[in-house]
Formats: C-alpha cells, sequence, structure tokens
C-alpha cells in the first residue's frame, strides 16, 4: 500500500538546468555591460570550469570569476550579474506541467509527500518558496539535514522516518537513476524515473515504472494500492 510519494527537486518538481542556463546567461551580459572585457562564450567556459570544480549549487560564482579575472572583486562588475541572475531565475523558476495539479491530487488521496534534495537547505528551500510549495510537503530533507548525499540510504530513511512509512509504502520519483533510483530501491523503495527531467540521456533507469508526465503518478499509486488491496482481500 502506497502511503507516501517522495519527489526529488530539481528537474523533477522545477526544470533547474533550464533555470540555471538563463540565469548565468542574463548574468554574463550585465557583466559584461558593467565592464567585464571578455566575450560571453569566454565568461561562460570560466563559469563552467568553476562551477565543475566547486559544484552547481557553489554560491560565489561570480565572486571567483572576477578575482580569477582580476585578482579581486569588482563590485560594481558583480553587483550587476547578481542582480540579473536573481531577476533572469525568479523568472524562469517555474514547475514543469502538471505539477501543482498533481501534488494536490495527491493530498486529496490522503499521501504525504516529502522532497529529497542533495541541495543545502538554504537554496531548497528558497526554491520552494518561491514556488509556493512550502506547505505542501509533509518533509524536506537536504543535504544539510543528514551529511549524505543520495545514493546513499540517509536521506531516504530520514525522509521515512519523519513521514512514518515503510520503504515499501513510498514511491520515490526522480530524474537521476544513479542517485534517486538506485538509492531509493536499495532500501526497499519503489521508484519511479522522472523520463521528463531527463538531462543525460538515460537508457537504464533502474526503476519500477517510467513517465513522461508528472501527472502519471496518480495512475501508479492507483494501480499499486489496488493490487494491495487485491492482495489483502
Amino acid at each position: 500500500m502506497i502511503k507516501s510519494v517522495i519527489f526529488d527537486l530539481d528537474n523533477t518538481l522545477v526544470d533547474f538546468m533550464a533555470m540555471k542556463r538563463q540565469a548565468i546567461n542574463a548574468a554574463v551580459h550585465a557583466m559584461i555591460d558593467a565592464g567585464l572585457k571578455l566575450s560571453p562564450d569566454e565568461v561562460k567556459t570560466r563559469i563552467d570550469a568553476i562551477y565543475k570544480e566547486r559544484g552547481i549549487e557553489f554560491q560565489n560564482v561570480f565572486d571567483q570569476l572576477l578575482y580569477d579575472v582580476f585578482n579581486k572583486v569588482n563590485y560594481k562588475i558583480l553587483s550587476a550579474g547578481i542582480i540579473s541572475y536573481r531577476r533572469a531565475r525568479e523568472a524562469a523558476l517555474v514547475p514543469y506541467p502538471h505539477v501543482y495539479m498533481t501534488l494536490m491530487e495527491l493530498l486529496k488521496r490522503g499521501l504525504r509527500l516529502a522532497v529529497v534534495s542533495d541541495a543545502p537547505a538554504r537554496e531548497a528551500w528558497l526554491r520552494l518558496c518561491y514556488l509556493n510549495f512550502h506547505h505542501i510537503f509533509h518533509a524536506v530533507v537536504t543535504f544539510d539535514d543528514t551529511g549524505e548525499r543520495k545514493p546513499n540510504p540517509g536521506p531516504f530513511r530520514k525522509a521515512l522516518e519523519l513521514l512514518e512509512v515503510k520503504p515499501e509504502e513510498a514511491l520515490m520519483v526522480g530524474d537521476w537513476a544513479e542517485r534517486d533510483m538506485v538509492g531509493a530501491g536499495n532500501i526497499g523503495m519503489k521508484t519511479v524515473f522522472a523520463r521528463y527531467g531527463d538531462t543525460f540521456g538515460t537508457i537504464e533507469t533502474h526503476a519500477d515504472y517510467e513517465i513522461s508526465d508528472v501527472k502519471d503518478l496518480i495512475g501508479i499509486v492507483e494501480k499499486e494500492n489496488a493490487g494491495a488491496l487485491i492482495s489483502h482481500d
């Protein structure tokens, strides 16, 4: 019997990579307009290299960029980049189609919902609050809550503990096969691969189900619970 659904955040509830691309692009042009004497391609290459080294959630990427270029931070250029980044990010940070409708339908059916994200707590909550999703979830588990990243079992077990459900009573929905599907499957959860958010061209998903639209979750829950009722009878 499925009693809860646990979601990854980025590229499962929101198109994080599209948002990131648009925000970075806006910041690059703003910094050049403010006096950064590099081509847009060169700036983007430098930013990509910083993210590759420090991680996609690194919060001081523009400071690092400017220090690499000038051996100090030019605050005029930095401020122009940050403001343009934030404005573009807010414009681009939207849920995938049918996410809100699906979440509401799951809640109406009495399921408990959670998010398990490798993002830092501050960034995960900022995204959830901006989308007005922060009241929807019964639990939110971030990297800061366990000190572990998926596919380690810690984040999944923490979510199950907060939801007060057993592994076999939960569905894990995510876009990253090796982290979301393998990690959840290893502790006994049913898994749903969010094909619509896949940025890797994943072939082998290791998932129990695949969906091309988040609303397909409703049918999966119905199927799982109908089977549970039949076996119980």
